[in-house]
């Protein structure tokens, strides 16, 4: 039995386009859902992994499959939609999963044979002996089950040239924010991996630098934070020697254990959610956690970095409660917290979460034609109507903000200080021009799509101003830095 298991590209995702950019190689992400399934996978299917972020096939040419495979964030599903009527119409079942097909699973049956929804990991098998008894189902419900369940990845069946290995240590989530749909998906509760499965993976995977997908690697809890710990020793006492970049709440900040051992044990780099400069903005996105105990945010950045960890900070633009101003109100915030490098993201209504909900009520999602609108939900475009700013103030705003945080004179005053305190300047530089190119790519992006911001305009406010897109020079286009 053959089995292709595929990740589809967006041809907006400007990071994905490795070939046009030499710093996008370094922000392409393996497909880690689909090497669990293959890791899960009865040694009697061939199993065959395909990236299209690395890798476009002519499947034509490729032998014809038993069934496929595909998984997909929003911003694929119009790709993934194309791949399943091209196999369909060879005769080729095609099974899809993933977050997007969850929460629109209606829609997704209008374009495969079966969904499975949730964590597909304790379905799979099901899934498999259906095909082969020629009794596939319409859906298949996935529970969240025992990470002691989950196999180590099949890293091996990926080509070389990812710049960055890929290993998850945790699921779940109990912030519970209201633009992410990790909790819908993968829950509230916090749940690890056996720590011995864990050192076992880093082992296989080939890469020298590796992402850990965890949404919080280090959790909210005491107990959280003492599960990590033992993790972070383990990893030194096996000598891995492999340098890794996470995701964490600013309580990383609060115990010097932790950060000593996950420097000790390779961490890099760590990508914290501040979301918005403003308590207001934190109290509409539901990130209380960021309020508590009136933390002063540039000290707990300086306490991680004091342990050569580079922090990233990520920011969203287009809150009920931003006003013009506020691209610029981020980029001085950043350099206020004294962040390593900024991602600024447009409040994007995801499907299952707590504000696309409120969106859809309101009238106020824009971006409404699909499946064909659903590749501009990439967190790179406006897709909503928003309260105080147009979708023209909007790109407006974003351009200011990365203008000025990624200005030469702002990057070369920041390499400047990694070099002194010797915090992975290499890592800095490299993630420092890589987000400066992806936003310049993204603004010659938002020209080529004047439609989606017509549709945007055509029923807004009375506050928002109706003007054609137009875009300020960056400060380093103009000359001035």
């Amino acid at each position: 039995m053959r089995l292709y298991l595929i990740n589809p590209y967006n041809p907006l995702v400007s990071l994905a386009n490795v070939k046009e950019s030499r710093w996008n190689h370094f922000r392409v992400w393996k497909p880690l859902g689909l090497l669990v399934l293959a890791g899960l996978t009865p040694p009697e299917w061939d199993v065959t992994v395909i990236d299209e972020n690395l890798d476009r096939r002519d499947y034509e040419s490729l032998p014809k499959p038993d069934l496929v495979g595909i998984t997909a964030f929003t911003s694929q599903a119009g790709r993934a939609y194309e791949l399943a009527e091209e196999f369909r119409r060879r005769g080729v079942p095609v099974v899809m999963g993933g977050i997007h097909a969850t929460a629109c699973t209606d829609e997704a049956l209008e374009h495969v044979d079966a969904v499975v929804t949730g964590e597909a990991e304790s379905i799979w098998a099901k899934v498999l002996n259906d095909v082969q008894r020629g009794r596939l189902q319409k859906t298949y419900t996935g529970e969240h089950l025992d990470l002691a369940e989950v196999p180590v990845a099949r890293h091996d069946l990926l080509p070389k040239g990812y710049a960055f290995g890929a290993i998850q240590t945790t699921r779940g989530c109990p912030l519970n924010c209201s633009f992410c749909s990790v909790s819908s998906f993968n829950g509230t509760r916090y749940r690890h991996r056996p720590i011995a499965n864990v050192i076992e993976e880093f082992r296989a995977i080939r890469e020298k630098w590796i992402l850990v997908v965890d949404d919080n690697l280090i959790g909210t809890t005491t107990a959280h934070m003492e599960r990590a710990k033992e993790l972070f020793r383990a990893m030194i006492q096996a000598g891995l020697r492999k340098k890794w970049i996470c995701q964490v709440t600013i309580n990383m900040a609060d115990d010097d254990v932790l950060l000593s051992l996950a420097a000790r044990a390779g961490c890099v780099g760590a990508f914290i959610g501040f979301e918005s400069p403003t308590p207001e903005g934190l109290h509409e996105v539901g990130k209380k956690f960021n309020l508590r105990n009136s933390r002063n945010f540039r000290e707990s950045v300086k306490r991680i970095q004091r342990h050569n960890i580079l922090v990233v900070g990520s920011f969203i633009i287009g809150l009920d409660s931003d006003k013009p101003g506020i691209g610029l109100q981020i980029a001085a915030t950043a350099k206020q917290y004294s962040l390593d490098i900024v991602n600024a993201l447009f409040l994007t209504p995801l499907p299952g979460t707590r504000l696309w909900d409120q969106m859809e009520r309101q009238d106020r999602i824009a971006a409404n034609n699909f499946p064909a609108d659903w590749r501009y939900y990439t967190l790179n475009y406006p897709t909503a109507r928003y309260k105080h700013l147009s979708w023209t103030q909007l790109l407006e705003e974003m351009n200011g903000c990365d203008g000025e945080f990624y200005s030469w004179r702002n990057i070369g005053r920041r390499m400047v200080e990694t070099i002194f305190r010797r915090r992975h300047p290499l890592v800095a530089m490299i993630g420092n021009m890589s987000y400066r190119n992806n936003s310049r790519m993204s603004i010659e992006n938002y020209d080529q799509i004047p439609v989606l911001h017509n549709r945007a305009e055509s029923s807004c406010p009375t506050e928002f101003s109706k003007t054609p897109i137009r875009f300020s020079p960056r400060p380093e286009q103009s000359g001035v830095v």
